[in-house]
Parts: structure tokens; sequence; C-alpha cells
């Protein structure tokens, strides 16, 4: 398994947009900017992360984005689902009910390995909320406060 740019792109999009005020929309071009991506490349995120419900579009002078979901309710897992980031670590591992990628899938001895390991993975980033990012970027930010160092968020 591995997180391709755009998954790894679609979260530090949705945690800078997290880490804003939340109640005002922040724009595209905004969030590109701060976070070093091609907008047209965070157009294409952002489509698929509205249209699986954790943004929201506002138009008009002012519009942007906002997260449609409390940052508690928002799992890494569910942010790279919208974007169809795999989280398989093998095709056995992916497939569903109407296909069989492996003929020896029921006789292999190592399926279950891959499968529990597959298990945990996606465990492990539904467990992961916009919440208990912001609060470790909140820990990080008093640490730095009270070290006297320079506080860089991203």
């Amino acid at each position: 398994m591995r997180v391709t740019t755009k998954g790894r792109y679609a979260l530090r999009a949705i945690t800078n947009l997290a880490l804003s005020d939340g109640t005002s929309p922040k724009a595209i071009k905004v969030i590109a900017a701060e976070e070093e991506i091609s907008p047209e490349f965070l157009e294409q995120i952002f489509f698929r992360l509205k249209k699986a419900e954790i943004i929201s579009s506002v138009r008009g002078p002012g519009g942007g984005f906002i997260l449609s979901k409390p940052p508690s309710e928002v799992s890494v897992r569910a942010i790279f689902e919208a974007v169809d980031e795999g989280l398989d670590l093998t095709p056995c591992t992916s497939c569903t009910d109407d296909e069989i990628p492996c003929t020896k899938m029921d006789s292999c001895l190592v399926h279950n390995v891959w499968k529990e390991a597959s298990e945990r993975i996606n465990a492990y980033f539904e467990s992961v909320t916009l919440e208990k990012i912001m609060a470790q970027q909140g820990d990080k930010e008093m640490k730095t406060l009270l070290s006297g160092e320079d506080v860089r968020i991203g």
C-alpha cells in the first residue's frame, strides 16, 4: 500500500480547512497557495470530497469551502475513500463479491495475513479523525511556544 499524491494532498487540504475558523468559507486558491498544491488538481480533489459530503461549497463573494461535518466525524479513511485512495495491500484484499482476483484465494495460506493487515490499516485510518489531527497540531504549537521557537503550520 502506498498513499498517492492525491491522497496526501486531500488530507493536507482538508486539515488546512479544518484548522481555519470553520464558520467562514475558505477559497480553494488560498488553500492551494498555503499548501503549495496546484489549484487545478485541488479542484479535482475537492469535487470528490464535496460529492462524498465531507465538504460543502459556498458561492458568491467571500465564498469557498467549509467542512460539512464536525472534525470529530471526519476520518482519514473517509477522506481517502472519497478520493479513491486504495488502502488495501494486495488485490485479494480489495476484491468484491463479484470479482475473484486470484484463483488460489481459497487455498492460499497467506491470504488471511494480507486480509488481517488490510483490516488493521483500515481500522487505524478510521480511528484518526480531523479532530485528533488538530489536537496534535495544538500540542505541537504549545510545545513550540514553550520552547520559544517559531510556529509554522503545514
